[in-house]
């Protein structure tokens, strides 16, 4: 199969071309994908996409032109598909469900961490040679109360290290797993586990139901205090509405690897550049805010694994296989 890779970086390459042993051959584009520029598909076979792309009917309909046989999400979550347009294509559309829980877990309880024990702070304290510890009180984990929402892949690997820190465990989700009450956590209403966590952690797939999930009224439910992380989606919260909790001395950390906005800012590098999303530059200023660049996912063995299993897909696209129920989105 030929296939065109959008929104790739030098770690795309490398990792695709470790592992494709030449059964594909590949092109690799910077440029993210849009209704716009799918004429750089023109003559390949299958388009390899990523979360900033946009595939909404008209970039579908443009590939339907150029005669692409199929769309391959080299993630889990696929929000910035218009699925009801693609299911209609005819053309095959996949994704990689699971490629490395943990390291998406781990980023979440690296944030809950850095922010608790002000790491941020501490670290460029002593690249100054300033080694006082004035300030830099955190709090321990042990003991505290942790809410989830949403205990698929990720979140019952979250789940998991957390109760090695000794937290109380409590998730919300509409699939409630035996494994998981079994280990004692608890299942609460949504209610429930925003009033009683001391840290919250979303990992949720972004839905029409959970868009904006964390709102003004939910975050008035939360404790004073208590501590926000999401690394699933940007759209799970309403920005400004955490942003004015923050003002209001309400919520009293946040932690995000996703942003609503991210398409233009995030997987770039805009050290030379002014940002002019008002947003993002507001969350900048507080001390109690840490912001990473959808790096959640970015560990080696999460990149080999994302890639063996999209250009498997491709592979059994390509020989009329049947693929794995769970990596088929339409």
């Amino acid at each position: 199969m030929k296939i065109a890779f959008f929104s790739t970086k030098n770690y795309d390459i490398a990792s695709f071309e470790a592992v494709n042993n030449g059964r594909h051959e590949l092109e690799f584009f910077e440029e993210q994908l849009n209704s716009r520029n799918a004429i750089l598909a023109e003559g390949f076979d299958a388009v390899c996409v990523f979360v900033n792309d946009k595939i909404n009917s008209t970039a579908i309909a443009a590939l339907e032109k150029l005669n692409i046989k199929a769309i391959a999400f080299r993630c889990a979550g696929y929000n910035n598909l218009n699925l009801e347009v693609a299911r209609k294509s005819g053309m095959k559309v996949v994704r990689v469900p699971a490629y490395s829980p943990q390291a998406v877990a781990e980023h979440a309880v690296a944030l809950i961490l850095t922010l608790n024990r002000k790491i941020h702070k501490a670290y460029n304290r002593v690249r100054e040679n300033n080694f006082s510890i004035e300030n830099l009180t955190g709090i321990n984990l042990y003991g505290k109360t942790i809410g989830v929402i949403g205990t698929g892949l990720i979140g019952k690997a979250f789940c998991e290290i957390m109760l090695g820190f000794g937290c109380r465990v409590l998730a919300h989700d509409i699939f409630e797993q035996e494994a998981l009450k079994q280990k004692g956590i608890n299942y609460l209403s949504l209610d429930d586990v925003l009033v009683q966590s001391d840290i919250l952690s979303l990992h949720c797939p972004l839905l029409p139901e959970t868009h904006h999930l964390i709102n003004k009224e939910s975050l008035t439910k939360m404790k004073q205090g208590a501590m926000l992380i999401n690394t699933s989606r940007g759209g799970l919260l309403n920005t400004q509405d955490v942003i004015e909790s923050l003002k209001a001395r309400h919520l009293g950390y946040l932690g995000i690897d996703v942003y609503e906005q991210e398409a233009g800012i995030f997987f770039r590098d805009l050290s030379e550049s002014i940002i002019e999303d008002d947003t993002i530059s507001r969350l900048l200023t507080f001390p109690n805010v840490i912001i990473t660049g959808h790096q959640g996912f970015f560990t080696k063995e999460a990149l080999e694994q994302i890639a063996v299993t999209t250009l498997n897909s491709f592979t059994a696209i390509e020989s009329g296989q049947a693929l794995d129920e769970r990596v088929v989105i339409a």
